[in-house]
């Protein structure tokens, strides 16, 4: 009996381990893709695309500082065998850059959040943001598939 209590337990651990894992992955791919729209709408007012407006862009920039503070929490360990995602193994192999890439990122938008009152400063601190974004989806990130 005691056994098998035990090898129930241990199963319920083993469930949870995974869905936890399973639902940061969830969490991540949610907020990065998040970003990127918040990204992709101040971009199209740096174009021209769509006027300017400081309401959404402070609204971007509160989104940018969630995910930021976020970062750190959502990569603990490497993705199961099966699990699909675009972050590459070499998180975790070089996990002390890509920790620094992230407070880089942090550090980007916390720099830029409140200095994009016109469009023209808005092509400075969307350019910084997109940087630091990219600084760390190039080594980390697989190409997306088309």
């Amino acid at each position: 009996m005691i056994r098998h209590l035990l090898a129930m337990a241990a199963v319920a651990c083993a469930v949870t381990t995974v869905m936890a894992q399973s639902d940061l992955l969830s969490q991540r791919k949610k907020l990065m893709k998040g970003n990127g729209e918040q990204l992709g709408a101040l971009n199209k007012m740096v174009k021209g695309e769509q006027p300017f407006d400081i309401t959404k862009v402070n609204a971007a920039f509160e989104k940018f500082g969630e995910v930021a503070q976020k970062i750190p929490t959502l990569f603990p360990e490497p993705p199961k065998a099966g699990e699909e995602t675009r972050a590459l193994p070499k998180i975790w192999e070089t996990k002390s850059d890509f920790d620094d890439k992230a407070a880089a990122f942090r550090k980007a938008v916390a720099e830029n959040k409140d200095k994009a009152k016109t469009v023209d400063e808005l092509k400075v601190t969307a350019a910084a943001v997109g940087k630091a974004c990219g600084n760390c989806h190039e080594p980390y990130r697989k190409p997306e598939k088309h």
